[in-house]
C-alpha cells in the first residue's frame, strides 16, 4: 500500500495533507455533509418483511457462483456473480476495500470468575487496543482479565482496563493486551482470536469463515466486519475482468462494529453515525482521474468504497476518519455503478443505498429479492445497480 497505509500506533490516524479530490466545493467535514431530499424520510421508511430463513449462515459453495440481481435497468434480472464481466466494459474501474478483518473477538474472566467477551475495534500503540466489552459487572480501572488462549498456545493471554474510550464517558474501552513473550496485539489476535461474525450469523466461528469471511486481496488488518460485496470475487474472475480491460483500485476503510448498530430515532436526520478510519492512496486517486479521463465508469464494491470516496470527493481529505452519513438526497460526486450485498431493514446502509439508485427503485428490487428467495447480508447474494440519474 502507498503511503496512505494507517500507522498503528495513533489511535486516530491523523489526516494527510489534503490532496485535491474531484470537482471539490468548498471542504467541510464528512460528518457535516447534509443531504437536501424533495421529500422527509424517516426510519420506518425502509422497513421491509425479510423472511428469517432468507438469512444466509454460509457462504455459497463457490465465491463467484452467489446470485447477482442486475438492477442498472428498470426491471430486475436474475443473473450469477460470474456474469459481472458481460456488465462492464473496457476503460471502467473496479474500486475495492482493502481491509483486513481481524480475528478480533476474544473470551475471558474476571478475577472473579465472571465471563467476558471483547471485541477489539482499533489497535493502537504501546500494545494498546479499544474494545468493546461484554460483562455482567464492569472491572475496576487496572482490573487485570485472563483471556482464553487457543488449544496448545498457552501463553498468558491477557487484558489490563486502562479505562473508557475516546474519553471518560466513552462507551468504548482501552486495554493493554498482552502475553509472557511480549507480543504485539495483532499477532496476539490471530493466534488466539475469533473471526468476528454479524449477529445474525448463529454459529460459532470455523475454519471456513476464517477463510470466506475474507476478501481474497485483504492487505491492511483493522476490520471487525468484512467489505461483503468484495467476497465474491475470486482470482478466476479477476482474470476474466483483466483480460477484458477492467481496471482495478484499491481503498481502505476498517470497518467498525457500529456498521450493525440500530438507527433508533423515527427522525433519521437525528442518528448520530459511527466514526471509521479510511485511506484514499495517490495511486487510486491516479486512477479515477485516469477513468474519468478516458470516459470509463467508476465502479464501487461495496457500501465502505462508497463512504471512502465519497468522503474524500467532499473533502479534499485522503486519509483520516468519517462519519459520513449518506441519506437520500445526497449528491454522489464520484461513483457510477455500485456492487453490494443486500442489507438489514432499516439500516443506514439501506439509507446509503436507497440515496444512490433512487429509493422507489430500491424498495422494488427488495421486494423483487424477497420474492425471488436470494439469500440476505454478509453470506448473502449480491446486486448491481447504476447512480439514479444513470440508469438505463
Amino acid at each position: 500500500m502507498p503511503e496512505s497505509q494507517p500507522p498503528r500506533t495513533t489511535p486516530h490516524a491523523a489526516p494527510a495533507e489534503s490532496l485535491a479530490a474531484p470537482v471539490l466545493a468548498s471542504p467541510r467535514p464528512a460528518s457535516a455533509l447534509a443531504a437536501r431530499s424533495e421529500r422527509s424520510y424517516t426510519l420506518s421508511d425502509f422497513d421491509f418483511p425479510l423472511p428469517p430463513e432468507l438469512i444466509a449462515q454460509h457462504p455459497a459453495a463457490e465465491r463467484s457462483g452467489s446470485r447477482l440481481l442486475d438492477g442498472t435497468g428498470t426491471a430486475a434480472v436474475d443473473r450469477v456473480f460470474s456474469d459481472l464481466p458481460s456488465l462492464l466494459r473496457a476503460g471502467d474501474l473496479l474500486v475495492l476495500n482493502d481491509t483486513r478483518v481481524m480475528k478480533a473477538r476474544l473470551f475471558g474472566e474476571k478475577a472473579t470468575g465472571g465471563k467476558l467477551e471483547l471485541l477489539v475495534e482499533r489497535v493502537l500503540g504501546g500494545n494498546q487496543v479499544v474494545a468493546h466489552m461484554r460483562v455482567s459487572k464492569k472491572p475496576e480501572v487496572g482490573a487485570s482479565l485472563k483471556l482464553v488462549c487457543a488449544p496448545g498456545h498457552e501463553d498468558g493471554l491477557r487484558a489490563t482496563l486502562l479505562g473508557r474510550w475516546p474519553d471518560a464517558n466513552g462507551s468504548l474501552f482501552r486495554f493493554v493486551l498482552s502475553n509472557d513473550a511480549g507480543d504485539d496485539p495483532h499477532t496476539l489476535m490471530e493466534r488466539h482470536g475469533h473471526v468476528p461474525l454479524p449477529p445474525y450469523i448463529t454459529h460459532t466461528d470455523s475454519a471456513q469463515d476464517a477463510e470466506r469471511y475474507q476478501t481474497v486481496f485483504a492487505k491492511h488488518p483493522g476490520a471487525v466486519a468484512a467489505p461483503t460485496a468484495a467476497l465474491h470475487f475470486d482470482e478466476a474472475l479477476f482474470a476474466r475482468l483483466d483480460a477484458m480491460g477492467v481496471q482495478r483500485a484499491y481503498v481502505t476503510l476498517h470497518v467498525g462494529a457500529g456498521t450493525f448498530l440500530p438507527v433508533k430515532t423515527e427522525n433519521i436526520a437525528e442518528h448520530h453515525m459511527h466514526s471509521e478510519w479510511y485511506a484514499v492512496p495517490q495511486a487510486t486517486q491516479d486512477a479515477i482521474a485516469a477513468c474519468t479521463t478516458r470516459g470509463g465508469r467508476v465502479v464501487a464494491v461495496g457500501t465502505t468504497t462508497v463512504r471512502t470516496l465519497e468522503s474524500w470527493a467532499h473533502t479534499g481529505v485522503a486519509s483520516g476518519d468519517t462519519s459520513i452519513f449518506i441519506t437520500p438526497g445526497f449528491n454522489f460526486k464520484l461513483i457510477d455503478l455500485l456492487i453490494t450485498n443486500f442489507h438489514l431493514p432499516k439500516s443506514t446502509l439501506m439509507m446509503l443505498v436507497s440515496a444512490f439508485a433512487g429509493y422507489g427503485h430500491t424498495m422494488a428490487l427488495y421486494r423483487a429479492a424477497v420474492e425471488r428467495q436470494y439469500r440476505f447480508f454478509s453470506y448473502g447474494d449480491a446486486m448491481l445497480l447504476a447512480r439514479q440519474d444513470l440508469a438505463k
